[in-house]
């Protein structure tokens, strides 16, 4: 008898979810220290607010949202965004006031430069220069 696979439809990446105190002010800390677009801005429900920011022409966005009852704020994301410059991006989010690492992170070839930073909910994200 032949094997047969199935095949999951999934695609890509489309949105990592952020537990966040207060919409709004993490709305401000993503647009106005990280530079990232607003996507979607949607209520539902009973007075629920769905928020999703990216960085300029991601595909992926994050949904920055309150906590489920009994969950936490300040969580380790896993996510990590590259960029072209880490030097330049850790500089100027320290100048920015934002919780960063106190320097980059340089382990040596084949690991590129890293940084963690912190939103103002304590949540962990990781820089890493693209190469």
């Amino acid at each position: 008898m032949p094997e047969t696979q199935t095949k999951i439809g999934i695609t890509s990446i489309a949105t990592v979810i952020v537990p966040v105190s207060d919409q709004d002010k993490a709305l401000d800390f993503y647009v106005d220290t990280l530079g990232f677009e607003k996507r979607t801005d949607i209520a539902y429900g009973n007075g629920e607010r769905w928020l999703e920011v990216a960085p300029p022409g991601a595909a992926t966005t994050i949904a920055i949202v309150p906590p489920r009852e009994g969950d936490p704020v300040g969580v380790n994301t896993r996510v990590a965004f590259t960029t072209d410059d880490i030097d330049a991006d850790h500089a100027n989010l320290q100048a920015r006031g934002v919780d960063t690492d106190p320097e980059v992170m340089r382990m040596g070839d084949p690991v590129p430069p890293m940084f963690f930073f912190r939103d103002p909910d304590g949540n962990n994200f990781l820089i890493v220069q693209s190469s």
